[in-house]
């Protein structure tokens, strides 16, 4: 029945699969004399290694050459800061969401069907939400704040004070360096001052030292946060239909897992302003102290007096 039915690649032998539904080949089948129900399909293809399978986002869109050796120094420093009892978080901005009656993927329980959009055109949206979340590596909790404006490094920095004073100077009241993991784009990129400066003034408020290490480019999907926290948010909001940042909050608080994982999830409701640009003489008084290796993905905001 799949004979004429398979298709693979031809780069990998063992890579097959086949465009029939379970349906379509019971209906072969006993077309062929065969009395059987889709579920004894679901059978046969267990026993010939035919599995429902969706497509692995995991193919690099580019290559960077000193990939694994960043991978190995964040390794490095992570665990020394673990070790010394140092807060490392991991921190990135999960995908906006709009506000309103919009689609989201999913499915709930529920007598009847919600009517939504048929378009998610961002103009018909009463709003919009932004994800900011923090990762605590040594406590394994998240903490999520949702803004309404843009997602700016001033709205990543304020984040992370909002973290400090509500959270970090109770758990970590020692002290003085917190290591952050990130990618490097976005609102904390490593191609830009702008999250340079805004760390700088966080560093400045605080009396901390920030440490910053970047994942190389195109491996946004190794921060910790990205397994570790995000797909819990996505799991908690799936199949909702978001009428407000309230909602999104309350449906956000209860994304714990049985291993341990707990979240906090605040509102931030601030206004931030695009297209700020940094003056020469604004970097040349920045505490910045880049690091010997990959000093463009490694580096160390200090404060100043």
């Amino acid at each position: 029945m799949l004979r004429e039915h398979t298709a693979g690649s031809p780069e990998d032998a063992d890579l097959l699969w086949t465009n029939l539904s379970q349906q379509v080949i019971a209906d072969r089948l006993r077309a062929a004399g065969f009395d059987v129900s889709s579920r004894v399909v679901v059978q046969l293809l267990d026993a010939h290694d035919f599995h429902r399978r969706g497509l692995f986002k995991s193919l690099p869109m580019g290559q960077f050459a000193q990939r694994d050796a960043q991978f190995e120094y964040i390794t490095r420093i992570k665990r020394s800061y673990l070790d010394a009892g140092l807060p490392v978080l991991s921190i990135d901005t999960k995908k906006r969401e709009l506000i309103g009656p919009f689609y989201r993927y999913g499915w709930l329980y529920s007598p009847v069907r919600q009517r939504v959009y048929d378009h998610d055109f961002p103009r018909f949206a009463e709003g919009v939400v932004i994800p900011y979340g923090i990762y605590d590596l040594r406590y394994n909790r998240g903490y999520v704040y949702l803004g309404i404006s843009h997602d700016t490094s001033a709205f990543a920095c304020d984040c992370l004070g909002l973290w400090w004073e509500a959270y970090g100077q109770l758990l970590y009241p020692t002290a003085e360096e917190i290591l952050l993991l990130c990618d490097g784009g976005g609102s904390n990129s490593a191609r830009t001052y702008l999250f340079k400066v805004d760390l700088q003034t966080l560093a400045n408020r605080l009396g901390k030292t920030f440490r910053v290490l970047h994942y190389p480019p195109y491996c946004s999907k190794y921060n910790p946060i990205e397994h570790r926290l995000f797909p819990h948010l996505s799991r908690a909001c799936r199949g909702m239909v978001l009428r407000s940042v309230e909602l999104v909050q309350q449906l956000m608080k209860p994304a714990g897992t049985r291993t341990g994982l707990r979240v906090e999830v605040d509102i931030l409701r601030t206004e931030y302003a695009t297209g700020r640009q940094v003056a020469e003489e604004v970097k040349e008084h920045l505490n910045l102290h880049r690091d010997d290796f990959l000093p463009q993905l490694n580096y160390r905001i200090k404060p100043t007096a």
